[in-house]
């Protein structure tokens, strides 16, 4: 157990799930907030939660509204999303509106943990970018460009390369297609020019591209680069 618990509020107005969650977090040391509605969880915010898992069905603001609220009064919290089995354009809004990972109900807790660490990881990240990343074997030299899978450098094109570095900039986290296309292209939103340069850049860095070990596609909603080492 941590010396200093990690605050967890969880948003959830089923109690079996919020039981659920309690249990399961307790056990691995953290420290849990809880809230059954949206109106709890922003007087809870004032707890300062180093990280918040988010229902979008609550009773009394709507999840996608009572995220915007969230990010209005903390723009760096985790925030970790879980919505009904198939809605995909509601994982893509919560995303774009600033949630860093999402999960389907009903969810493994082991799943679960891993998510928060990984969120946990990316803004650890974000605040102390690391110059070199790894996962496995590749490696990307953020400040030197260089990139490598095992001892063998990867030639990529520029925008490969841009692909490449937002994806490490996120590592562990899903990005949506509008958001790629926004720090890729600018004016472009078809998803086929995504596509094609994920393919590419799958042939370079993949040891088989039709089975990805390191960009990880999200069906329907983008794509995750898995985290580092």
């Amino acid at each position: 157990m941590n010396a200093t618990p990690i605050k967890v509020l969880v948003i959830d107005d089923e109690p079996p799930i919020r039981k659920l969650l309690r249990m399961g977090l307790s056990t691995q040391g953290y420290d849990i907030l809880e809230a059954s509605s949206g109106k709890i969880a922003l007087e809870m915010l004032g707890e300062g939660p180093a990280l918040i898992i988010l229902d979008l069905g609550l009773p009394d603001i709507q999840g996608h509204d009572l995220l915007r609220m969230i990010r209005g009064r903390n723009e760096s919290v985790p925030i970790v999303v879980l919505s009904s089995r198939g809605d995909e354009a509601g994982k893509v809004q919560a995303l774009d509106l600033g949630a860093d990972d999402y999960l389907t109900k009903p969810f493994g807790m082991d799943e679960l943990l891993a998510r928060l660490r990984a969120a946990l990881r990316h803004q650890l990240q974000v605040q102390g970018e690391r110059p070199v990343f790894r996962s496995g074997d590749l490696s990307v030299d953020l400040v030197r460009r260089i990139v490598k899978v095992a001892d063998r450098e990867i030639k990529l094109s520029p925008k490969e390369y841009d692909l490449l570095r937002v994806l490490v900039q996120h590592a562990g986290k899903v990005l949506t297609h509008r958001f790629l296309l926004k720090e890729l292209w600018d004016e472009l939103t078809d998803a086929q020019y995504l596509r094609v340069y994920v393919r590419q850049l799958r042939q370079k860095i993949e040891a088989d591209p039709e089975r990805p070990q390191f960009v990880l596609t999200e069906t329907g909603i983008g794509y995750r680069l898995r985290a580092a080492d």
